[in-house]
């Protein structure tokens, strides 16, 4: 069974690496696909499962309540895709890189799955995040202007600009249907000749730095070459020693209403919005619209670290007041809106929010991919195309995504 690891496991996992790169060569080359189980059928998991398929590998999907299903991190109805990340390059040049895969594959399926919106990111006082974010989105090749906040008010009259000092507007970028899009996934990956289980799994024994297969409730094993763990935030009960790593934190999401033909709060005439001029305090952002669903707004700030499996999924009578005070401010049009639908979802946070890409310590037929932190979505065909060329061996996993980081 999995066992825990030392930061001396950690350094031997890594001193393997470049000999693993050099097996994966290998692998490509030979004459029977390489066999790989995906556990977890989320944006990362998903995503990776149709990328090994569509580069030769013989792939089957492991899935404990379906693509996208209501515990999932990757389930609810639309995911913000954006590209301002402060200072990191990194993550604006995957969000570049993920909107052109959504859009490729979006007209490849015949699929609405990319809605283009735009999307204005506002900042206060303290706009350290945003001047870092300006020449990074330019460096990726990402249309962007800069509005002034009396700039914004003229051409968003519905949005209050108080204590906003200018923006960030991305025309190019929007949401993502997001349960559609698991589905999406799933359904191509199965057309292009990808096998599926819906079943728990768990990891099997490790004897000389592999693991020897995966465990099947109730009893049953499957075998393959390689295997990759995408179980969002049950990555900490999979493997103990991610237990202090992964954590899975309560999210609060309201969907409020607005008058009948009033389509100035819709994404007929508001792009998606993120509110960061509270650094700090809160970072509410929304989407208008989401298949007319009503107006959705959520708070970023993260919440109790909760258990997904279990968790009552109802909301707080604190969050909806917190969320109707901020409304009032930032949207006074829907001071009285009613609330028309609610949802509790989970963030899968990593110690520093950054994303998971690495092998596990002890076994180096074994992948773990994670670590989503609230981010994660709209990065998942670029995910799946890292992760399939580390486990193929056609290249190494970004430095920023190994799991050495996070070991003191």
């Amino acid at each position: 069974m999995e066992r825990n690891s030392s930061r001396r496991s950690f350094l031997k996992g890594s001193a393997l690496t470049g000999a693993a790169y050099v097996l994966g060569r290998r692998v490509l080359a030979r004459p029977n696909p390489l066999s790989v189980i995906v556990v977890g059928a989320g944006a990362f998991g998903g995503w990776t499962a149709l990328e090994l398929l569509r580069k030769g590998a013989k792939v089957v999907l492991v899935e404990a309540w379906g693509p996208g299903n209501s515990r999932a991190s990757s389930g609810g109805e639309t995911r913000i895709i954006r590209a301002t990340y402060g200072p990191s390059r990194i993550y604006t040049q995957m969000a570049a890189q993920a909107l052109r895969l959504w859009q490729e594959n979006e007209q490849r399926w015949g699929l609405k799955l990319f809605f283009p919106t735009g999307v204005l990111w506002m900042t206060g006082k303290d706009d350290s995040y945003e001047r870092a974010a300006l020449p990074l989105l330019r460096d990726a090749g990402v249309r962007l202007e800069k509005l002034a906040a009396s700039d914004c008010a003229k051409r968003w009259p519905q949005i209050k600009f108080d204590e906003i000092s200018w923006s960030i507007y991305e025309p190019d970028f929007g949401f993502l249907a997001a349960r559609r899009c698991c589905e999406a996934v799933f359904n191509a990956f199965l057309k292009e000749g990808g096998e599926y289980r819906q079943a728990q799994a768990a990891p099997g024994r490790i004897t000389g730095n592999r693991m020897e297969g995966i465990i099947l409730t109730p009893g049953e094993s499957l075998t393959a070459d390689a295997y990759v763990f995408a179980c969002g935030p049950w990555l900490g009960t999979v493997f103990s020693f991610l237990a202090s790593l992964i954590r899975a934190t309560r999210q609060e999401v309201f969907f409020l209403g607005t008058a009948a033909g009033d389509v100035r709060f819709t994404d007929a005439q508001l792009p998606v919005w993120i509110d960061n001029s509270r650094r700090g305090e809160h970072f509410y952002y929304g989407i208008p619209g989401n298949h007319w669903r009503g107006f959705k707004i959520a708070d970023d700030t993260r919440g109790p670290v909760v258990d997904p499996t279990t968790m009552e999924r109802q909301i707080s009578a604190a969050g909806l007041a917190a969320a109707r005070r901020y409304v009032s401010m930032r949207f006074p049009g829907l001071a009285d809106a009613p609330l028309l639908e609610s949802r509790v979802c989970q963030y899968e946070n990593s110690a520093d929010q950054n994303f998971i890409l690495d092998r596990h310590p002890e076994a180096a037929n074994v992948w773990i991919v994670g670590g989503g932190s609230g981010h994660g979505f709209k990065h998942g065909p670029a995910i799946g195309k890292l992760v399939s060329d580390a486990v193929l061996g056609i290249k190494a996993p970004p430095a920023e995504f190994l799991l050495g980081r996070l070991v003191k």
